[in-house]
Formats: C-alpha cells, structure tokens, sequence
C-alpha cells in the first residue's frame, strides 16, 4: 500500500513536464525567447494583406468584364446610326482627344 500511495503522490511533478507553472509548455507566444508573437503578427499582416489583394483583384474584373464604352467609341456609334453629321463628329472627335 505504501509503495502505491508513493506513485501517486509523485505524478503530479511528472506531468508538469519540467515547465514550472507553464503546465504544457510556454505555448506560441513564450517560445523563442519571447518572441512568438511577433510571429503572430507577421501571419496576420500576410493574411490580412492577402485579403486586401484578393478582393481588389476580384473587384477589379468585374469592372472590366461589364464592358464600359469610352466616350469616342459612344461618338462613333452616334454617327454610324446618322445622329450627328460630319462636321459634328469632327468637332467633338477634337474636343476628346
């Protein structure tokens, strides 16, 4: 009975691990002398910057997928349906460009 009570009692040092008060260890933010959240930031700045580019991108195709006319492309249109006359045509030709 002794030598049970002995084991008992001596498994709680065993499960600390050698880590003091830390339990399982000192975890992300102890390891590396302290210097685990800096880490931390740097994967949240990526993943954050990441984000910003992705939605950009996405944002960024569809606006150029809906197509939009320029305004001489619109001019020309005009005077192939007979809109606008030549000189018309000409005079606002020169005032976009």
């Amino acid at each position: 009975m002794d030598g049970i009570l002995t084991k008992i009692l001596s498994l709680p040092p065993l499960l600390k691990g050698g880590w003091g008060d830390y339990g399982m260890g000192p975890g992300m933010m102890g390891g590396w002398w302290g210097m685990g959240w800096i880490f931390m930031f740097i994967f949240w700045g990526i993943l954050i910057v990441g984000l910003i580019f992705l939605i950009r991108y996405l944002v960024g195709t569809t606006k150029a997928s809906k197509g939009e006319e320029s305004a001489l492309d619109i001019l020309k249109k005009r005077y192939a349906r007979g809109e606008i006359n030549k000189e018309e045509f000409e005079q606002k030709k020169r005032d976009l460009l």
